[in-house]
């Protein structure tokens, strides 16, 4: 009995050290270098930073559309692209941004309307949808919408 088990323990001894033998002679030292590489380029993204983080059209006739426009540059060391652009309501339309990756150091820039609905002090957020680290950045608008004073003072029936 003893031998039996003497003779599977030098077995599996044989078998652990030949297993890590081979898989250490199949490591191929470029492919260490090629995925060093990767991992680095993976941990770089791009920063979108802007102008301006929030607009105020200050005082504003009710229905009136008014537009502003955010200027925004790539500080980071990847090619941005940004791939949607949203407001919180439908009062406001974000247009005209570049649908094309943005190298580093380059400027972008995307218009904003605001429709001038609601009434006293109104804040929008638009949502820029990026391949940035966090994925989403926010600007703002606000308006203080006066109120239409043909609807106010007309009569009721």
């Amino acid at each position: 009995m003893k031998k039996i088990i003497l003779g599977l323990s030098t077995m599996c001894l044989l078998a652990f050290t030949a297993c890590k033998e081979n898989a250490a002679s199949k490591i191929d030292k470029s492919n260490i270098a090629a995925a060093a590489q990767r991992d680095e380029q993976a941990s770089k993204f791009p920063v979108i930073e802007f102008d301006k983080t929030e607009h105020d059209f200050g005082e504003i006739e009710a229905k009136k559309s008014v537009s502003t426009v955010f200027n925004y540059t790539n500080k980071g060391e990847a090619p941005l692209v940004i791939t949607d652009i949203k407001s919180s309501c439908g009062c406001t339309v974000p247009q005209d941004w570049s649908r094309a990756p943005l190298a580093p150091g380059e400027s972008g820039k995307f218009t904003v309307t605001f429709n001038g609905s609601g009434s006293n002090k109104v804040s929008k957020t638009i949502t820029v949808t990026a391949n940035t680290e966090k994925g989403k950045e926010t600007v703002k608008i606000t308006a203080f919408v006066k109120t239409d004073a043909k609807a106010t003072n007309s009569p009721v029936q």
